[in-house]
């Protein structure tokens, strides 16, 4: 069952249960209306009949010559019938429309309700609705109704008299009968129109996901990449177009970075893996002195640190952060820590060109010391690599509002726009660092910013084409007591913007 089919259902559903509910409730209305102008009608001739009654002190005298009672002279099936008996049930009078039929019929008295003084009694008979009014002379004379005989009157007097008026309820069920006909009809039209229009409009209202699913399957049957067409409704459907291009889009760069790192990654690894195949075909060719073997072993040796750092910056870049284990971090005073870490590369051949430049007082940072180790030493390789020989490399810490920084900036080859821009992905690197001949092969700054993300922090890139670039990694600032800030970093020299003469300056 369609979408639209089931919206269809529910809200005729619910449309259907509204034009019951109303439309019993304004047939009860109806029908209450009805039955109380039947009641009103029986009451105003009772009260015409009591009316034609005299009280006097020693009975009840009917005269309906005195009074021109003209209640019951015509014959239509809408007019009252009425009856006078005396106590004994004896007929006194009738209307004249009952000349031929007897009213009312087959009564049971002990069925009919007692009558209070002075009151009206309704009930329902077959064919009948009965209204009666039982008067009592002892009781009337009490509520003080009575008044002085007339010795000249020779009218029949009576101890009690018993009026009884009744209307045939066949028009008010006509009435009923009509009434419950145009309410099922309208309720039945409206609820057919309803159907209509409102599947017609839930077709019109989903045309559009169905428009997109259409071409989902489409363009999945012809492979092809672009995004589904945006319904431009201007409501909740467009924006979830928009949502679903915008996750399109980031699931297609995701799998084309996967590619991409895949095919970057076996030619990687194909290239150490081949020389050392290579290599060692060579060696076996022919008997050779145990000088050559040795070297051969470290050229076998250096291409397999190459290949396993290949490897663990490949496995590293390919945890996800789900996979990844939450890293065990801890504060470090950044002035203190990057000192002691720098001094790994005392044996480096351009150790006396790494200099560091800190604060005079604690920088605080809270990072996995391991992981943040292996970030900087990437940063000054990168640095050492692709700066001359003789050109200084600064190693930089300071304190910004709500952050602790470390920065590593050369004189270098420097980065273009472009460059700074790709430069953490995997695998690149830059025209110039290619045409420079320098070994590497594109992963040493992505696995940088994969730490420094993983570290809760932000690593920036700033660089000129021919005059150095400056990496700045941003960490969350831990404080153990207060301390001043440092001042903001000012140009050394006027081409870089780099360097600081107020920073203090330790040799590695």
């Amino acid at each position: 069952m369609s979408l639209s089919t089931r919206l269809s259902l529910f809200f005729l559903a619910a449309l259907a249960v509204v034009l019951l509910g109303f439309s019993s409730t304004l047939y009860l209305l109806g029908r209450s209306y009805l039955t109380n102008q039947l009641d009103e009608r029986l009451e105003k001739a009772l009260d015409t009949l009591e009316a034609a009654v005299d009280i006097e002190t020693d009975g009840l005298e009917w005269e309906p010559r005195d009074r021109r009672l003209t209640l019951g002279v015509e014959n239509g099936v809408e007019q009252v019938r009425w009856t006078v008996h005396d106590g004994a049930g004896g007929v006194v009078d009738r209307s004249p429309n009952l000349v031929n039929e007897p009213f009312p019929p087959h009564i049971d008295p002990e069925a009919l309700p007692e009558m209070p003084i002075d009151g009206t009694s309704m009930t329902d008979v077959p064919g009948w609705r009965i209204a009666r009014r039982h008067l009592r002379l002892t009781e009337l004379l009490n509520l003080g109704r009575g008044h002085p005989e007339n010795d000249s009157d020779d009218d029949i007097e009576y101890p009690e008299l018993v009026l009884t008026a009744g209307l045939s309820p066949f028009p008010t069920e006509a009435s009923l009968y009509r009434l419950a006909l145009a309410l099922g009809g309208v309720s039945a039209a409206v609820l057919l129109l309803s159907a209509v229009l409102g599947r017609w409009l839930c077709q019109r209202a989903l045309a559009p996901i169905v428009q997109m699913a259409a071409a989902a399957r489409e363009k999945a049957a012809s492979n092809d990449q672009s995004g589904l067409p945006s319904p431009g409704t201007g409501d909740e459907l467009e924006d979830l177009g928009k949502a679903f291009n915008a996750l399109l889009d980031r699931r297609r760069e995701a799998l084309e970075r996967q590619q991409r790192f895949t095919g970057d990654a076996s030619h990687q690894l194909r290239t150490p893996v081949a020389g050392l195949l290579s290599l060692v075909e060579v060696v076996r060719r022919r008997p050779r002195p145990a000088e050559e073997y040795e070297q051969t072993l470290d050229q076998v040796h250096r291409e397999a640190n190459r290949l396993r750092q290949i490897v663990d910056s490949l496995l590293f870049l390919a945890r996800t952060e789900t996979e990844s284990e939450p890293l065990k971090e801890e504060p470090l005073d950044l002035t203190v820590w990057t000192p002691e870490t720098l001094k790994r590369w005392a044996e480096h051949p351009r150790a006396v060109d790494l200099h560091y430049e800190g604060a005079d007082h604690g920088v605080w940072a809270r990072a996995h010391a391991p992981l943040l180790a292996q970030a900087l030493e990437n940063l000054v390789d990168n640095a050492l690599k692709y700066s001359e020989p003789g050109s200084a490399v600064r190693v930089r810490v300071w304190r910004e509002p709500g952050v602790s920084c470390l920065a590593v900036e050369d004189r270098g080859c420097g980065l273009s726009l472009e460059e700074t821009a790709a430069v953490f992905e995997p695998f690149y690197r830059s025209p110039r660092a290619r045409l420079m001949g320098r070994c590497g092969v594109g992963l040493g700054l992505s696995v940088v910013h994969r730490i420094v993300a993983a570290s809760r922090g932000s690593i920036q890139v700033e660089g000129r084409p021919g005059q150095g670039a400056r990496f700045t990694v941003r960490l969350p600032e831990v404080a153990p007591k207060p301390y001043p800030d440092f001042p903001p970093l000012a140009p050394a020299e006027e081409t870089t913007g780099y360097l600081s003469p107020t920073a203090r300056s330790i040799r590695v």
